[in-house]
């Protein structure tokens, strides 16, 4: 039996917020990326030798800059592109252009929304110069001083929400982009190492991607690639 359901109606009271400026533009974006036939696959993550390798170039480095699992999941994923060109690129109606350089968008919260910086070349460019970059875009980002041509040209998007305590996300697609890599928050679990249960630093990475321009498989080869990187920082 199918039951008839009322239509719905507008709460009384309340505040109307209307779709305008930052908050807008978002909204069309997301609308037309939505339109996307998009695909999600994810892989758990081991960093306890990331972060023994980042907290050793900090100490070489002294108090600045500061580095995050972030500045080395940047360079993990650019390296990962170097070999699969197929995910560092965008989409258009009727093919995808695959781009010379990897610039990758990293996505910046703002009370209004969104911001998507771009760090340019990220695979060119060692740990603490993308750790230096990433910060003054974010301040800028956030000080409201960041240009349009530096939100421009992104061929990736990282979007991390590991702040929150979200374990893991599937972040829409940037479009025309072809992927995005949503991080989730870093954590200590319990793993099977052997015959054994250790505690271990972990996080889940998913990759969403537009099946226009690729398949599972190579996708989900890309995201061991980066997965790879990470548990085995020497290039890093």
């Amino acid at each position: 039996m199918t039951v008839q359901q009322p239509p719905g109606r507008t709460p009384a009271g309340g505040t109307t917020v209307p779709f305008v400026g930052l908050r807008g533009a978002i909204a069309r974006a997301m609308t037309g990326a939505w339109e996307a036939p998009r695909v999600a696959v994810a892989i758990d993550v081991r960093l306890d030798a990331c972060e023994a390798a980042r907290r050793r170039r900090q100490d070489e480095l002294g108090e600045s800059p500061r580095l995050s699992p972030t500045h080395y999941i940047l360079r993990a994923v650019a390296l990962a592109l170097r070999d699969h060109p197929r995910l560092n690129g965008v989409v258009a109606e009727s093919s995808v252009r695959l781009a010379e350089s990897i610039d990758i968008g990293l996505a910046v919260s703002l009370d209004e929304g969104l911001l998507v910086p771009v760090v340019r070349e990220v695979d060119a460019k060692p740990v603490e110069t993308i750790a230096r970059e990433t910060a003054d875009l974010a301040a800028r980002a956030r000080a409201g001083r960041l240009e349009p041509s530096a939100q421009r040209g992104a061929t990736f998007t990282i979007s991390t929400l590991g702040a929150t305590g979200s374990a893991w996300f599937t972040p829409i697609l940037n479009a025309p982009q072809v992927a995005i890599l949503g991080v989730g928050a870093i954590e200590r679990r319990p793993i099977v190492v052997e015959e054994g249960i250790v505690a271990a630093t972990m996080t889940t990475l998913t990759l969403v991607f537009d099946h226009r321009a690729t398949d599972g498989h190579p996708a989900a080869t890309f995201l061991a690639a980066v997965r790879d990187q990470l548990e085995d920082p020497q290039r890093l």
